[in-house]
């Protein structure tokens, strides 16, 4: 096994910077969420890993596109636009209310106009970003590895996604909880969704969650590196009951789904076996339980 594939996350030297990155995501994820047309589930909004990074992609901004990317090769954050400028930030310790206001500086500059909404979403400590001078670490090896960790988790997630031919969102990031997934469905609505998400209208939760889903992703909480995750809305009766491997995984009760930690994968000789059988095992949790027809949405 390659021992850099898979990099050291422990949570006690990278924490600050952790939660600092995940604000400056926010700041750009409501860029994109301000550009882009609405589609399906919110696929919109998320984020994509890119070769350097994390990136918006090519967004419509009147007569020009514009793509923001975290580069956390160079640690530098790109702002680019089709008719060839460019601004940059230098992503280095500095606080939430600095990073606000250096980023919709750059968007004035290149004649951007987009309306942000400046709170965090998702979070219960919901600081406005322009008064934010608690949050203002970055450690760059650290986020480097955060990346690579990225990096490894989507080529997983890209081979696991492959094997289903029904409805599937594309493997991306999504910035009001910082993780990267990728989500099946069943092809039939769900139950409205109760909401109770901190700090986030119920109707968002309501878009999110109109069909019957099975969904895997990567999450730097939920352990002391970080977690694989899988849940099902709506969650089937015996679902937290299933069979689910490997040993490693458990069911949080407090969260409602399956738990793979981050360490435990990354530790093991063969980590990408063992991740694409904990998706596949909850995902057949999901689908046995819920009467998914199967034969239907999977590629043989």
């Amino acid at each position: 096994m390659d021992e850099t594939a898979w990099p050291d996350l422990t949570l006690s030297r990278w924490e600050a910077t952790r939660d600092t990155v995940h604000l400056w995501t926010q700041i750009v994820g409501k860029i994109r969420l301000g550009l882009m047309p609405m589609t399906n589930h919110w696929w919109q909004v998320a984020l994509y890993v890119s070769s350097r990074g994390l990136t918006t992609s090519l967004m419509p901004a009147g007569n020009v596109g514009l793509e923001v990317e975290f580069d956390f090769v160079d640690h530098v954050l790109h702002l680019r636009t089709t008719d060839g400028e460019r601004r940059h930030l230098k992503l280095e310790p500095r606080s939430v209310a600095n990073f606000y206001a250096a980023t919709t500086e750059a968007l004035d500059e290149l004649g951007v106009r987009v309306h942000l909404v400046p709170r965090p979403s998702e979070l219960v400590e919901a600081i406005p970003f322009d008064q934010d001078e608690l949050h203002r670490s970055y450690d760059a090896d650290a986020a480097h590895r955060f990346w690579l960790a990225l990096v490894q988790s989507q080529r997983v997630l890209l081979r696991f996604r492959a094997g289903f031919i029904g409805k599937a969102s594309p493997v991306h990031f999504f910035w009001g909880g910082a993780d990267l997934c990728t989500t099946r469905f069943s092809g039939r609505p769900a139950p409205k969704h109760r909401g109770g998400v901190p700090n986030c209208p119920d109707w968002v939760q309501e878009l999110a969650y109109s069909h019957e889903v099975s969904s895997c992703g990567f999450w730097p909480n939920g352990s002391e590196e970080g977690s694989f995750y899988a849940y099902a809305y709506p969650q089937p009766d015996g679902f937290a009951d299933w069979n689910v491997e490997p040993s490693a995984a458990y069911y949080d009760n407090t969260l409602g789904e399956f738990l793979l930690p981050y360490a435990a994968v990354r530790t093991l000789p063969d980590p990408d076996a063992a991740l694409m059988t904990f998706f596949q095992t909850t995902y057949e949790a999901a689908a046995e339980l819920g009467g998914w027809d199967r034969p239907a949405l999977e590629a043989t």
